[in-house]
């Protein structure tokens, strides 16, 4: 590595990019670019960040920051609608969809400059507006100009799956890319998939007015999540409204508006021979690498098998000097996860290390209404392999029948060893719950630990609290633990 230069860091063309080697080069700053950069400058390396589009990558401008934005407004519609239990009655609610859209983008603008090329700089990173390609083991071409690296860290990210179905040229599907672009709250919306990204859209836009349908081609939403999980997140949908298709896909698209409308009504056929009426359409299908343009062939870099970037468990490529993190790997794809890969690539790279990515305990939240917080191994899983899987019900939780949301429940799953291996939360703010439980599982702490530990009260977290008290009870009831507890009762009744 070489000494850290004495030039402040700014923005460069690809020409003064051009005239140095580089410790290390960037290629994307989204959240695992930027976090790999600031790591990197930080352990004194001289870094390049090339971003092609925005600075702050998916995550800032159509992903976790609009869509939960976009939440808050479809929770604060909901409770005005539906608090009458609580004693509060609204006579009319009146949802102002630019104004949402305005909160949205208001969202984005208030954390954009923490991404900002001007922060970067005065974090001492250089910055370099272009798109990247390798034209070398230890090159990249920015605009015809060739920039030299030491190692590089490719964390590009993805593009969303879009629909390949008949007729749907005609119409203007949106993606989670393009739906923040929406103007009008579409009177009828149709959404195409059931993972995290399709549920919290379709509840989020019922919630604000939209008459949604939802197809999924699963027989349960959210097929990652524990079978129990999906089956409240589906009840919960349908409570606010949505229709849900499961198992069923869009066959074919027909438009239904007019040829000058830029973004036409239509008509969905449907696997199971049905049709749908909307006004806008969301395929919200996943995310997937888009390799073509890097030059990967040309820097050694291999692909596996599904068109992500192969790392190994320290985030090597196949060539060595170059690493990958986030989106463009087929690690768990997350913002936290990349942004905690990025810094494990980059202190590698820099200091020549090989720390080991961790894709066990990697903690997840849906954010519908209940979330759907999860981390470890899953409640099914667990059962297949002879684990204990606790429960305690959201129906016995003191806090949630005081709020009136008593449709959820707390998960913890023990080895034999009592250890922690696993934790699904369902209810409001499981995502704040599950902290505890991540730690847990990254520790391999055991179950009487957490059951001496006090909890505030009352809170959502009593639930799991509850749960693995009566856990270290039953472990109280049988073996040398039990068998010592009644020798010590035997001799306080003899001292009496």
């Amino acid at each position: 590595m070489s000494t850290p230069s004495r030039r402040p860091a700014r923005a460069l063309t690809a020409r003064e990019a051009g005239a140095r080697t580089w410790d290390l080069v960037v290629i994307g700053a989204g959240s695992a670019g930027l976090v790999g950069a600031r790591t990197a400058v930080a352990l004194g390396a001289n870094v390049l960040l090339i971003e092609a589009h925005r600075f702050g990558g998916e995550c800032l401008h159509t992903g976790c920051v609009p869509s939960k934005a976009l939440i808050a407004s479809a929770a604060a519609a909901h409770a005005a609608r539906s608090s009458a239990d609580l004693g509060v009655t609204s006579t009319a609610v009146d949802v102002d969809f630019a104004a949402v859209m305005r909160h949205v983008h208001s969202a984005i603008r208030e954390i954009e400059p923490v991404d900002s090329p001007e922060t970067l700089t005065r974090d001492g990173i250089h910055t370099l507006v272009g798109r990247a390609r390798f034209d070398g083991p230890r090159s990249v071409v920015v605009d015809g100009e060739r920039i030299a690296f030491r190692d590089a860290l490719i964390a590009a990210g993805s593009a969303p799956v879009r629909t390949s179905v008949e007729g749907e040229g005609a119409i203007d599907v949106l993606t989670n890319e393009t739906f923040w672009e929406l103007a009008e709250l579409p009177p009828r919306l149709l959404v195409q998939g059931g993972g995290a990204i399709g549920c919290e859209l379709a509840q989020a836009m019922a919630r604000l007015g939209s008459a949604v349908t939802l197809v999924h081609r699963g027989d349960r939403l959210l097929p990652k999540e524990d079978a129990a999980a999906s089956a409240v997140v589906l009840a919960a949908l349908r409570a606010d409204g949505v229709d849900v298709r499961l198992g069923t896909t869009v066959s074919a698209f027909e438009s239904t508006g007019s040829d000058d409308d830029p973004c036409p009504s239509g008509t969905a056929t449907l696997s199971d021979g049905t049709q749908v009426a909307f006004d806008r359409a969301l395929a919200a299908l996943g995310r997937r690498v888009e390799a073509a343009g890097l030059g990967l062939s040309a820097a050694g870099v291999r692909l596996d098998p599904h068109g992500a970037v192969d790392v190994d468990v320290a985030l090597r490529t196949s060539n060595p000097r170059i690493r990958a993190a986030g989106d463009v790997t087929p690690l768990p794809r997350f913002t936290h996860t990349a942004g905690m890969y990025g810094s494990v690539a980059a202190t590698n790279a820099v200091l020549g290390l090989s720390r080991r990515a961790d894709v066990d305990v990697v903690p997840r939240i849906t954010f519908t209404s209940p979330e759907v917080g999860a981390v470890g191994i899953t409640p099914d899983a667990a059962r297949a392999q002879g684990m204990r899987v606790i429960v305690h019900s959201h129906a016995h939780l003191d806090r949630a029948i005081a709020d009136g949301h008593t449709d959820g429940f707390t998960s913890i799953v023990v080895d034999r060893r009592g250890r922690v291996t696993g934790a699904v939360i369902v209810g409001p703010r499981a995502g704040e719950s599950l902290a505890e439980y991540t730690v847990a599982v990254k520790t391999g702490m055991n179950v009487r630990t957490l059951a001496t530990t006090m909890h505030a009260y009352p809170s959502y977290s009593d639930a799991g609290w509850n749960a693995v008290v009566k856990e270290a009870q039953r472990g109280l009831r049988g073996g040398v633990v039990a068998f010592g507890i009644r020798l010590l009762a035997r001799r306080r009744r003899r001292r009496a």
